[in-house]
C-alpha cells in the first residue's frame, strides 16, 4: 500500500515523500486508519518495523486537520534520551513542510536546554517527546499546557517499565486531560504492560506484528568462550576488518569502558557510550561515528534503542542478549538496505541457556565458529547441561577463524 491511498493533508504528504517513503509497511498501513478514525491502540511492535512513522503520521494529519489553541496537542513518552531525539528528528522531516513544531525533552543537558523546554511547554508546542522523570520536573512547576492534548504515545512501554518508570508514567497522565486519544506501543506484552494498558487505553484496537526473523543476507555466528577470552577474541576480530563499520553491544558500562580502552590501545579508532557519558559528549561521539571519523563504537545495550546508523558491516554481542527479540533487534541493524552484514555473539558458559532460548526462537541453530587456537581452550557449548569441562576445539575440515572480506 502506497502513502497517498491514506489521502492525507498535502504539507504531510509533501514531507513523506522528501523522506523516500512511498510504500507502508505492515504495521503502518494497520495502525494508521485506525488512528485517523481516533481509537485507542495497542501494538506489539519492536524498533525497525515503522512503527514511529505509524503513530507521528495519523497524529500530524490529525492535528493538521484540528488544531485548537496553544496547548500541546500530543506527547510521546519514551525511556531514552536517545529515542526521544530520534523521534523528534523524526517528526521534523515528516512535519517538514506543514509548520508543526516538536520538542525533544529529556535529562542530561545544562540550564539553558532547561529553559528551552520550558518555554516549548509554555508556548505550546505541537509535540513533545519526553522521558518520564525530565517531563515530572517540568510537570511539577505547573506552567506546561497540557489542557488541550489531544494525543499521547507510550513507546517501548515494557522498557520504560523493566527501568521502573510505572509510577512517573502515571503521575504524567494524572496532568493530561482524561478526554484523549492513547496509544501504546511496545515489543513484548507481558502482564504488566497489559495491566498499564488498562488503566490508561479505551477500548483499544490491538496490532500484532509477529517478531521477524533476522535477514538472510545477515551471517550469524557465535563463539564459545570464557569471559577472559572475549576482549582478545575481539580484538583478533577486528584487527581482521580494519575499515569495516562495527558496533559492539556490552550489558554493563564497564565491559563497555574495558573493551573501549584495550581496542584504543591496540591502536583502533574505536569510541564509547554509556550512562557515565553526559548528553553532549554522546552526541559527539554519534556524530564522529555517523560521520566515519570513527568506525567501531562500543555502547551499553540500554542505550543502543538511539543508535540508528545506516552502513554498520558488524555487529558484535559482547555478552548474549537477554531474549530472542534483543538479539533480533541489535542485529537488525546491519544489512540494511540490501547491504551485506555480519552478526558476531561471544557466549560464555553463563549465558548458554540464554543463547539455546535464542535459538529456538529463530527456528535455527546459530554456527558456532572455532575460536583461534592462540586464545587457548573453550568451553562445551552444552546448555542443558553446562558442564564445567574445558577441552580444546581444533578447527574441523574447512573451518577457519572468522575472517570477512
Amino acid at each position: 500500500m502506497k502513502f497517498t491511498e491514506f489521502n492525507l493533508h498535502p504539507s504531510l504528504q509533501e514531507g513523506i515523500e522528501s523522506l523516500g517513503f512511498e510504500n507502508a509497511t505492515p504495521i503502518q498501513i494497520q495502525a494508521i486508519p485506525v488512528i485517523l478514525e481516533g481509537r485507542d491502540l495497542i501494538g506489539s511492535a519492536q524498533t525497525g518495523t515503522g512503527k514511529t512513522a505509524a503513530f507521528l503520521i495519523p497524529i500530524i494529519q490529525q492535528i493538521l486537520t484540528h488544531k485548537s489553541g496553544k496547548s500541546i496537542q500530543a506527547m510521546v513518552i519514551v525511556p531514552t534520551r536517545e529515542l526521544a531525539m530520534q523521534i523528534d528528528q523524526q517528526m521534523e522531516g515528516i512535519a517538514y513542510f506543514t509548520g508543526l513544531s516538536s520538542m525533544a525533552i529529556y535529562g542530561g543537558g545544562d540550564g539553558t536546554t532547561f529553559t528551552q523546554e520550558k518555554q516549548a511547554l509554555t508556548e505550546g508546542a505541537d509535540m513533545v517527546i519526553c522521558t518520564p522523570g525530565r517531563m515530572i520536573a517540568h510537570l511539577n512547576q505547573e506552567y506546561a499546557k497540557t489542557d488541550g492534548l489531544k494525543f499521547l504515545v507510550l513507546d517501548e512501554a515494557d522498557r520504560m517499565l523493566d527501568m521502573g518508570f510505572h509510577e512517573d508514567i502515571e503521575k504524567i497522565i494524572n496532568y493530561l486531560p482524561k478526554e484523549r486519544q492513547s496509544l501504546m506501543f511496545s515489543a513484548t506484552m507481558p502482564r504488566e504492560i497489559r495491566g498499564l494498558a488498562r488503566k490508561i487505553l479505551k477500548d483499544p484496537f490491538e496490532i500484532n506484528i509477529a517478531v521477524s526473523k533476522p535477514a538472510e543476507r545477515i551471517l550469524q555466528l557465535a563463539y564459545v568462550v570464557y569471559d577472559a577470552q572475549k576482549i582478545p577474541l575481539i580484538t583478533f576480530i577486528l584487527k581482521n576488518n580494519k575499515g569495516k563499520n562495527v558496533l559492539v553491544f556490552c550489558s554493563t558500562k564497564n565491559s563497555t569502558k574495558e573493551l573501549s580502552r584495550a581496542l584504543n590501545i591496540a591502536g583502533m579508532k574505536v569510541s564509547e557510550i554509556h550512562s557515565d557519558l553526559d548528553q553532549k559528549m554522546r552526541e559527539e561521539v554519534m556524530l564522529k561515528f555517523r560521520n566515519k571519523q570513527i568506525n567501531i563504537l562500543v555502547a551499553t545495550d540500554i542505550l543502543s534503542r538511539g543508535i540508528d546508523v545506516e552502513d554498520i558491516d558488524l555487529i558484535i554481542n559482547y555478552d548474549a542478549p537477554n531474549d530472542g527479540e534483543d538479539y533480533i533487534h541489535r542485529i537488525g541493524r546491519t544489512a540494511r538496505a540490501e547491504a551485506e552484514g555480519v552478526a558476531i555473539t561471544l557466549i560464555n558458559e553463563k549465558d548458554q541457556g540464554k543463547f539455546e532460548q535464542i535459538e529456538k526462537l529463530l527456528e535455527k541453530s546459530i554456527h558456532k565458529a572455532v575460536v583461534p587456537g592462540h586464545l587457548g581452550e573453550t568451553p562445551v557449548y552444552d546448555p542443558k547441561s553446562n558442564k564445567q569441562k574445558h577441552f580444546k576445539r581444533k578447527p574441523q575440515k574447512g573451518q577457519k577463524p572468522f575472517r570477512k572480506k
